[in-house]
């Protein structure tokens, strides 16, 4: 796992981590001493960081776009667009799985030991101690998790358009929105089980991505693969989507096409040969599949030689 620092001034490092499976461009805050805000632009498919320091830390996640597993102890929770999340961490080591290859979110690390005692010594009228945070979300369980609200949307959506101009001063405001808007939250509100799997079904989704993945130029059924997991075709589907929030079907054609987009983009073979190399024997069925993926033809995009893929998709 290689980290280059790209820039850094004042209040913010922006530093760039690659691996075998892609990159993730970090780009960090300190709003508050104690306080860290990250913006994430990730495509890859898994993190690992490791600290010499052993603190407890107080994570709170939101997704933007894209998948992010985040296992606390035995079990696995799972963050899809406009989802919240609120764990402690240990800062001497993290570990992230993107299931899609794609996550763009932020998240906001408080270290309650050099963070201010309470908060109103910024606003008289905020009455936040990230110390009660901590407890009210995880002494009694891992992970607090909540769907969009149109008050959490309100926070995050402008997090994600702050001026250059103002950043410094805008991004104190909006995490002292945030924390006051979870001193107001209950804390049994929490969905996190209808957003996290058990191991058994983790390992399971996974080592059949492995294989569908491997074997993408096949017409592999979810029976074939209950057969050769030694697992109901339930347990397929159950499992599988669980982990990657998708049907095995359409995760397998999502790979394709990108797959498929980035021979379009890398090398001047046929559309017919790269629809072979997809598992497709008809040109006009592989038009369509790449369509729906992409938002454009096979010969369109490849007309488009210097647009980002993942660009591409967002914009549909």
């Amino acid at each position: 796992m290689a980290q280059k620092i790209l820039s850094q001034e004042n209040s913010c490092i922006v530093y760039e981590i690659g691996s075998d499976t892609g990159q993730m461009l970090l780009t960090e805050y300190e709003v508050f001493p104690g306080i860290k805000l990250i913006y994430k632009d990730v495509h890859m498919h898994h993190y690992e960081y490791s600290s010499p320091e052993q603190k407890i830390l107080l994570e709170i996640n939101h997704c933007r776009e894209g998948r992010y597993e985040h296992k606390i102890g035995q079990q696995y929770y799972y963050l899809s667009a406009g989802d919240m999340s609120v764990s402690r961490n240990a800062e001497d080591g993290t570990e992230a799985f993107f299931p899609t290859n794609h996550y763009h979110g932020i998240s906001i690390i408080i270290d309650p030991e050099k963070a201010p005692r309470c908060l109103s010594c910024f606003l008289d009228d905020v009455n936040v101690e990230p110390h009660q945070l901590m407890q009210k979300f995880c002494a009694k369980q891992e992970c607090f998790i909540i769907r969009s609200t149109e008050s959490l949307e309100h926070i995050f959506s402008e997090l994600y358009t702050v001026p250059e101009s103002i950043r410094k001063g805008y991004l104190k405001i909006k995490v002292l929105e945030l924390l006051l808007f979870l001193s107001s939250l209950d804390e049994r509100a929490s969905q996190a089980e209808l957003h996290s799997c058990p191991q058994s079904q983790v390992r399971l989704a996974k080592a059949v991505c492995s294989y569908v993945c491997a074997n993408m130029n096949q017409h592999i059924t979810i029976e074939e693969l209950a057969i050769r997991f030694q697992v109901s075709p339930t347990q397929i589907k159950k499992s599988f989507r669980n982990v990657y929030g998708d049907s095995v079907y359409s995760y397998v054609r999502t790979q394709k096409m990108l797959s498929a987009a980035r021979l379009l983009q890398e090398t001047d073979r046929t559309v017919l040969d790269i629809a072979g190399e997809c598992g497709y024997d008809n040109g006009s069925k592989f038009s369509k599949a790449f369509r729906s993926v992409m938002g454009m033809t096979p010969r369109d995009f490849r007309s488009h030689k210097n647009l980002p893929i993942e660009s591409v998709r967002l914009e549909r």
